[in-house]
């Protein structure tokens, strides 16, 4: 069994490792309707075992440059299917240490507290382990349920980027959500 980076109550969080392409890319098939409306348009490689593989490769070579920390989530009774995954991407370092933030659940574990869970136990393990100042989620004004799991995370609304991302082929507003490591204030 793979050992978990760090866990939540209930949730694995596993770093990524091209060994993980298979379920990695199981994740996205079975999630693929799901998630279109939200995501950027991919290539058909990116839904197979060989594109994950790729994918998770580049994801280990940005974890080990500090650039980037994403992490497949599991339940810890089923450690080999993929759940979800999270990550802290971007990492400005320097009077910014912010970084933005993203993450994915398995549309059938929907509003049941999973992704604020996960968003939560993430963002915690950045300002712990990263030293980060800030955590940044950009979300689009339709995606409630998103917005919901991260204002119960600690997320702030700061303000409406217009245009700001290309998701399903088309440039969508987005809001700006902020998340303050409040301990490093004091």
């Amino acid at each position: 069994m793979r050992r978990f980076v760090f866990r939540s109550p209930r949730l694995g969080f596993l770093a990524c490792d091209p060994a993980l392409a298979g379920p990695a890319a199981a994740f996205y098939r079975r999630n693929r309707a799901a998630f279109a409306p939200f995501d950027p348009v991919q290539p058909e490689e990116f839904f197979t075992a060989e594109g994950q593989a790729e994918r998770l490769a580049f994801d280990l070579e940005q974890a080990e440059a500090g650039r980037c920390f994403r992490f497949l989530l599991v339940q810890p009774r089923h450690p080999g299917k993929i759940i979800g995954l999270a990550g802290l991407n971007e990492i400005v370092r320097g009077a910014f240490q912010s970084c933005f933030i993203s993450y994915k659940l398995d549309h059938t574990l929907w509003g049941q507290g999973y992704g604020s869970e996960a968003i939560a136990a993430l963002t915690e393990w950045g300002f712990r382990n990263l030293g980060l100042h800030r955590v940044e989620a950009n979300i689009m004004p339709r995606n409630l349920p998103s917005r919901r799991a991260a204002a119960r995370a600690g997320f702030e609304e700061e303000g409406l980027a217009k245009r700001y991302l290309k998701i399903n082929g088309v440039w969508e507003d987005h809001i700006h959500m902020v998340r303050r490591n409040e301990e490093e204030d004091l």
